[in-house]
């Protein structure tokens, strides 16, 4: 089905200029300089998509809604995101009689572009709020989802291997023997004693009932940190009488894998260990 040319339109640079990699290098500056919070996070599929609907007929109004649904699936905000849509809006628009270029302003982008990129966006933020949670409520701690963003992050990270810098630190303990109040403070005191030993803005996650991970830098402190976790985790475990039952919690190194697809994989296989 032909959508009519509406909102935005691509006008043709003096000198021939308009090729799909100048157009996203004018797109994904202005994106950052409106404040785009990840820039290793800007650069989506769907990008190419849209800024080759732009130079072919100067209407991307399907494309746009598909971007406006990975920014969604990748955790960007509705602000976020229609500040990233302004922001194209601002360099395709032809600059006015002064010979300013248009600035990235949310208000000036066409009501049905708004409309159509908002919605796009909902669908997926409202059905992600409706089946995953990002923080446990129980612990506080933030849970696989937030992981899995985190570690994204890593993966677009050009020029490297996630595992050359980065590792899973796993922390898992049996809490067979004990349920009710003596499961959680359990689970709450594993949480304290990593954010005292991991206080330097690793992400750490709740992955299952008693399992919690952490990404952490592949350094020379590696080792001694999981010493020093470990010795965390006896004085706190060790002061309840009522988690005498729980055993010993078993910390481990876990790589990456190559792939952001595998390390999700990696981190449903730990959840249920």
């Amino acid at each position: 089905m032909d959508v009519p040319a509406m909102g935005l339109r691509l006008e043709p640079e003096p000198g021939g200029g308009g090729s799909l990699r100048e157009l996203r290098a004018r797109w994904q500056a202005a994106s950052l300089a409106a404040g785009w919070r990840f820039p290793s996070d800007w650069a989506l599929p769907e990008v190419d998509t849209v800024c080759a609907a732009m130079l072919r007929n100067g209407s991307a109004e399907i494309p746009i809604a598909s971007l406006a649904r990975a920014r969604a699936a990748a955790g960007a905000g509705l602000g976020e995101t229609l500040t990233d849509l302004a922001a194209l809006h601002a360099v395709t628009t032809p600059p006015g009689e002064s010979g300013d270029l248009v600035s990235p302003d949310v208000d000036a982008l066409p009501a049905r572009l708004l409309r159509v990129a908002a919605l796009a966006w909902a669908d997926v933020a409202m059905d992600k709020l409706a089946t995953t949670e990002v923080v446990d409520p129980l612990t506080g701690l933030p849970t696989a989802s937030y992981l899995r963003t985190r570690l994204r992050e890593l993966y677009r990270r050009p020029g490297h291997q996630v595992s050359d810098d980065h590792t899973l630190l796993v922390v898992s303990v049996d809490l067979s023997a004990v349920s009710g109040w003596p499961r959680l403070t359990a689970m709450i005191l594993i949480v304290e004693a990593l954010r005292v030993v991991f206080d330097g803005g690793e992400s750490i996650a709740k992955l299952g009932p008693s399992t919690v991970a952490a990404a952490v830098p592949r350094d020379g402190r590696i080792a001694a940190k999981a010493v020093m976790l470990r010795r965390e985790l006896h004085e706190r475990l060790s002061v309840d009488d009522q988690l005498e039952p729980v055993g010993p919690p078993k910390i481990k190194l876990v790589r990456l894998p190559a792939t952001h697809e595998s390390a999700c994989d990696l981190l449903q296989r730990l959840a249920r260990t």
